[in-house]
């Protein structure tokens, strides 16, 4: 039954121009406005302190601008960024704004109005002198839907988010009922974005014919996947927008109480979103009565102990109610007995994060995005050798070859592209071959990898990937659960033999063994996670066996990355006999002078840790990397002389 929207509508629309108010006194637009990405990747890269020296620069100055803390835009790379809107000209964006740089942009441009032309990295608005942020690659092939408004409004302010547009999707829902908002998330063709990839509107769906007296929505933040942190920034950036799509969802499947469970690890999309619920509950979007309707729901914040088993659905409910988190048998399922025995919805950020956008617009308008049987957009969030790591949304259906050469620039410093782990360390680790494979749920199946939450991993050719296949397999196994033996045993078992494998200790037969226990594990393990365990052994071995054998056969890393497979040495041609940076560097004193003071290296001495490569002056370029071992010619060194 819906509820009457006239009533919704005045209310909102009182609060609506409540915001729109308060925004007018903060904005002034007749001083400068800077805005600095103040998420945790802006942190790491010194934003704090680029914020604390605009301000004081500013008082210093006795320049009158405001300083607004926003989230991510995406641009990892170029943190701290910094868009400065200074009346008469357009939105200019800086990147690795500096504490140093943050001083001269106060001084030149606000002050003398030089917009300082070497820090720029583009205008948000078409220019003649300055470039437009859109027309970079990244943002003119992406398509941001869900993080359309990250970067760009203060995520503490709940002001911000609904003069921009926020929580209108609750109100048409509640204005709907909850039979029309599900059949609109069928409409939409939504799927899973936490990895599995299940439509949403079905799940809804069974959990709302499901009967129960008290039903639960839960928000799946426990992003545990190396190298992903899509979800982190989206809670970091806008996290109103994924708490109304959870309110959504509780009214849709007749819930009285949400919970996100988001990792401790990330204390500052804690303290996010347990703001904007508190923001949520004073204005009325949550609590009793929402909105002046009879619907009542209330959200609170689980912290997680960081364990990657816990992204698995039962065993997220197990963590929870206080239990060890290991998954359990299905069925029964959480839509029919979840948390506490009670029907329970579980979603993932993104997922969540996209309902408020399809209940605004439309299903229709959401299902045009993307591919066919996967509509809409994927968040990733692209590191590795790659020259713009970052978060990336783009439309279903785009190409690897798309998304890490046009959007995120390549591969960096001339090297040749090798291969993309995409789906995290469940995921498949894919050759050049695939890179115009289509981005979505059904494709990348097909392949040997899976879509996962959106973690993408690029490797250049300097990347073994024996050792990468047991990279990811070492992560996932000290993650097991332990509960189911194929998981908790086999997994170790995958684990002993490639480390035999990068060791140089393989045998012929370890290669049969891989392949045949990979499967077993694949079909014998109890959950999702240990299921996919394998992959990464398993597509490695099918698109770079050749790698594998030459591990095994020739005792070599073709990538010369294993370090019981390799051998730094000096060449005494490209030497200089006065340089002694390598000898200063090395950790065991396994570099010395020859007699015609050449430099060359101890192998008995030497650890392999390849610091002798790094501080080798570029004119020289002295230090050689081989494999196998024996390869590297034996210099003796001098006796020492006694008395």
């Amino acid at each position: 039954m819906s509820l009457n929207p006239h009533l919704l509508s005045d209310r909102f629309r009182q609060i609506a121009e409540e915001s729109r108010s308060r925004m007018k006194e903060k904005e002034r637009p007749d001083i400068p406005l800077i805005t600095i990405g103040m998420a945790t990747c802006g942190l790491a890269a010194g934003a704090a302190e680029t914020k604390i020296a605009f301000e004081e620069s500013l008082k210093d100055r006795k320049v009158e601008a405001r300083v607004v803390p926003v989230g991510c835009l995406g641009h990892c790379y170029a943190e701290p960024l910094v868009l400065i809107q200074k009346p008469g000209f357009p939105p200019i964006y800086y990147r690795e704004v500096t504490p140093g740089r943050a001083r001269v942009l106060v001084k030149a441009f606000l002050e003398d109005g030089d917009p300082v032309f070497e820090y720029m990295y583009a205008a948000r608005d078409e220019n003649d002198m300055i470039p437009s942020l859109h027309d970079f690659p990244r943002f003119s092939l992406e398509s941001r839907v869900v993080l359309q408004r990250c970067g760009e409004i203060d995520p503490r302010d709940l002001d911000h988010y609904i003069v921009e547009g926020g929580y209108e999707g609750l109100v048409t829902a509640l204005g709907l009922g909850p039979h029309e908002i599900i059949r609109k998330m069928l409409v939409s063709g939504l799927r899973g974005r936490g990895g599995a990839g299940f439509p949403t509107g079905l799940k809804w769906q069974l959990a709302k014919n499901f009967q129960g007296d008290r039903k639960v929505v839960v928000c799946n933040a426990d992003e545990g996947d190396p190298g992903a942190y899509m979800d982190r920034t989206l809670l970091e950036s806008n996290p109103h927008q994924m708490l109304e799509g959870l309110i959504i969802c509780g009214y849709a499947v007749g819930a009285d109480l949400g919970i996100v469970y988001v990792r401790a690890e990330y204390p500052l999309a804690v303290k996010m979103v347990s703001e904007a619920i508190r923001q949520a509950r004073e204005r009325g979007f949550l609590g009793e009565r929402i909105l002046g309707t009879d619907f009542t729901m209330d959200v609170r914040v689980f912290r997680g102990s960081g364990a990657f088993v816990c992204g698995e659905e039962t065993a997220l409910i197990q963590s929870i109610e206080g239990k060890r988190g290991i998954p359990q048998y299905r069925p029964p399922y959480p839509v029919q007995s979840g948390l506490f025995g009670r029907p329970t919805v579980i979603n993932n950020v993104k997922t969540l994060s996209s309902v408020p956008l399809i209940l605004a617009k439309g299903g229709r308008w959401y299902s045009a995005i993307g591919a066919q049987n996967s509509p809409g957009t994927a968040i990733f969030s692209v590191v590795g050798n790659v020259k713009h790591p970052g978060l990336v949304e783009i439309p279903m259906g785009t190409t690897l070859r798309t998304l890490i050469f046009d959007i995120c620039g390549g591969i960096p410093k001339k090297k040749r592209f090798k291969a993309v782990q995409i789906g995290g360390p469940s995921g498949g680790c894919l050759p050049e071959s695939f890179l115009d494979t289509s981005v979505d749920f059904d494709s990348l199946v097909q392949t040997g990898a899976i879509m996962g939450s959106g973690g993408l991993v690029v490797m250049d050719e300097d990347s073994c990937m024996v050792n990468v296949a047991r990279y990811f397999l070492e992560f996932t196994q000290k993650e097991s659960c332990g509960k189911c033996t194929f998981c908790r045993i086999g997994t170790r078992h995958l684990l002993n033999t490639l480390n035999r494998i990068t060791r140089g200790q393989g045998k012929e037969e370890d290669l049969a063994l891989l392949e045949s226990l990979s499967e077993d594990i694949k079909e014998g393990a109890m959950c999702g996670l240990g299921k996919t365990a394998p992959n990464p052994i398993i597509t490695s071995l099918r698109y770079f066996r050749e790698e594998y054998e030459a591990h095994v056969r020739e005792r070599r890393c073709p990538a010369k990355m294993c370090r019981a497979m390799t051998a730094f040495y000096i060449d005494p041609e490209k030497c200089s006999r006065g340089c002694e940076v390598c000898v200063g560097c090395c950790p065991v004193e396994a570099i010395f002078s020859a007699k015609d003071r050449k430099k060359a290296v101890d192998q008995s001495r030497c650890v392999k840790c390849g610091e002798c490569a790094v501080v080798c002056p570029p004119e020289y370029d002295a230090v050689r990397k081989v494999s196998p071992p024996e390869l590297a010619p034996v210099v003796e060194r001098p006796q020492t002389r006694t008395k």
